[in-house]
């Protein structure tokens, strides 16, 4: 089972990021987004994925890609075992857990 979350975000991660990153031109954005993330200016959100996975219960139902005040940020909903939706926002650069918000965020934590 591990081994297919593990292929499954290795086909989906880059495929996400794609539909997220705002930009003219979607090859220039994909080219842009990836070498950020080659490069070392952002973290890949296979591991934010990894983290919130090792942290918290529940299935992501949304990925983010949003810019504030010249900072990168991932966002991320996941839905929990009550049904609960939360909102996980991650500093891409650093790959930092900055804010959660959410009902019964308790209930979901490992």
């Amino acid at each position: 089972m591990d081994a297919m979350k593990t292929l499954i975000k290795a086909l989906l991660c880059p495929l996400m990021l794609l539909t997220l990153w705002p930009a003219a031109s979607a090859d220039d954005d994909w080219r842009s987004l990836h070498g950020d993330v080659q490069a070392g200016r952002l973290v890949s959100l296979g591991s934010v994925l990894d983290w919130l996975e090792q942290h918290y219960v529940g299935n992501v139902i949304e990925v983010e890609l949003d810019r504030d005040d010249g900072r990168v940020y991932y966002e991320i909903e996941m839905v929990g075992p009550q049904g609960q939706v939360v909102e996980f926002e991650f500093d891409a650069a650093t790959g930092e857990l900055v804010g959660i918000e959410g009902v019964n965020i308790n209930g979901m934590k490992r």
